[in-house]
């Protein structure tokens, strides 16, 4: 979704799962039996927001009851009550819709993935903040881009982005040498990518040459970082054209960026596919192929390096120098010559909230610049606003943060709206038919069937 996703925490890779409905309806059920909701106490703020499977990530629970202590004693006789659901993504997202559906258990803000903002705005779960944010001086401060990320098809903003990240190449340069390739690598078309995969498998055997994220399990690394990176670079029609309210369906760009997976996967210039289809492949490319020096071309995210920081998932303390990063080139290098995709979290008050002033102020003191920094360096997000993002302290935060940042004016963001998880999954499906050695024009023609379907 961060793919999410997700996110200092030293974070893993972030990537979709699914869940089984009984599992979420499980999870579901004992999220509400801890949550009174928000309208009991006209003191009270309850703020709901996601908390890392690992009970060793406990940056984001650290960092909220600062900010709690802060507004507290910014508006003496309120309270804060911070409401952490211990979930992964589906199953959090499924809690949390929950809780919304009920002036009895609806949190007065909640922390919202852009990714499913639009499907739970079409839901009536959460406001529109125009009016709160025409009168915040900061708001200003954020750049248009991560504006639109929340603001739904009736042109009304929904949530408030706390940051956002990019995607480009990670490479080894030890593992470059070998094969012959530069140090300062920068491909400036598809084939110039291929060729460097190439050289890999030819002149290292033993190392996977390229990883790009593929299938159904993968979720949203597979459909946002693998499969929308291509497309967007091909200089065809976007995902979805707003003008014409049409998806995209097979169409050339949509075939050309199916070829590439076919490509990686058919000239075993890949992860072998029953590794690239594992749920956990993006776990395994973080603590294992990247670290030990298996893998030498990962097409991954800005956040990529918080796995292997001091005290991080797998530590890895030469990894700021033994990896380059590089941009994304576009097809045929066509302009701008350079493509990414974002997303990102926002904050967003509830429909049913009690207390949505309160809530409101809440997000100003999360937002401070000085909080906003904090946030983004622990996160390792890419700033969204002008003033962190020329803040010393952001800038020198993480080996690499200024070369994705950089790639902001050339990125994308996923289609904010309902229908965009199911077309997601559709696409997850289109590339795993390519992975495993199906035709792209069988592919093709099954995603735009299941697009028929969907949006008929």
């Amino acid at each position: 979704m961060r793919p999410t996703a997700p996110a200092p925490r030293p974070r893993p890779i972030r990537h979709g799962r699914r869940c089984s409905l009984i599992l979420a309806a499980s999870l579901v059920a004992g999220a509400l039996a801890g949550c009174g909701g928000s309208g009991g106490d006209a003191d009270t703020v309850k703020i709901a927001y996601n908390r890392s499977t690992d009970n060793n990530i406990r940056f984001k629970d650290a960092f909220l009851e600062a900010v709690r202590k802060q507004f507290e004693q910014a508006h003496p006789g309120k309270k804060v009550e911070l409401v952490p659901i211990q979930a992964a993504d589906n199953d959090y997202a499924a809690k949390v819709q929950q809780m919304m559906r009920s002036p009895k258990t609806a949190p007065d803000l909640v922390y919202e993935d852009t990714f499913r903002i639009s499907s739970d705005i079409a839901a009536g779960y959460l406001r529109p903040l125009d009016d709160q944010l025409s009168r915040w001086d900061l708001w200003g401060q954020f750049v248009d881009t991560a504006k639109a990320a929340a603001r739904a098809e009736d042109g009304r903003t929904y949530g408030v982005p706390d940051g956002t990240d990019t995607r480009g190449l990670w490479f080894n340069k030890e593992i470059f040498a070998k094969a012959g390739l530069p140090a300062n690598w920068q491909p400036r078309t598809w084939a110039e990518l291929l060729d460097a995969a190439r050289s890999v498998r030819r002149k290292v055997p033993g190392v996977i040459p390229l990883n790009v994220y593929t299938g159904k399990a993968a979720g949203e690394a597979a459909a946002m970082q693998g499969f929308e990176m291509l497309l967007y670079g091909t200089g065809a029609d976007p995902l979805y054209d707003p003008a014409a309210k049409k998806w995209a369906t097979g169409s050339r760009g949509f075939r050309d960026a199916l070829d590439f997976v076919r490509t990686v996967y058919t000239e075993k210039l890949g992860p072998d596919p029953s590794d690239a289809l594992d749920p956990n492949v993006g776990t395994r490319l973080a603590t294992d192929w990247m670290p030990n020096g298996k893998l030498a071309i990962a097409l991954d995210g800005s956040w990529l390096g918080q796995n292997w920081i001091h005290k991080g998932p797998k530590e890895w303390p030469a990894w700021s120098t033994a990896l380059g990063q590089a941009a994304m080139p576009t097809q045929y290098s066509q302009p701008p010559g350079k493509v990414s995709l974002s997303g990102g979290w926002t904050w967003a008050i509830p429909a049913k909230a009690a207390h949505p002033d309160l809530a409101f102020d809440f997000v100003k003191t999360l937002q401070t610049k000085e909080n906003a920094v904090k946030w983004d360096v622990a996160d390792a997000q890419i700033a969204v606003r002008q003033d962190v993002a020329a803040d010393p302290a952001y800038l020198r935060s993480m080996p690499g943060i200024t070369f994705f940042t950089g790639l902001v004016p050339f990125t994308h963001y996923r289609p904010a709206l309902p229908a965009y998880p199911q077309v997601s999954a559709a696409i997850g499906e289109a590339m795993e038919s390519v992975t495993t050695g199906g035709s792209t024009a069988s592919a093709a023609r099954a995603y735009d069937d299941q697009l028929a379907s969907l949006t008929r």
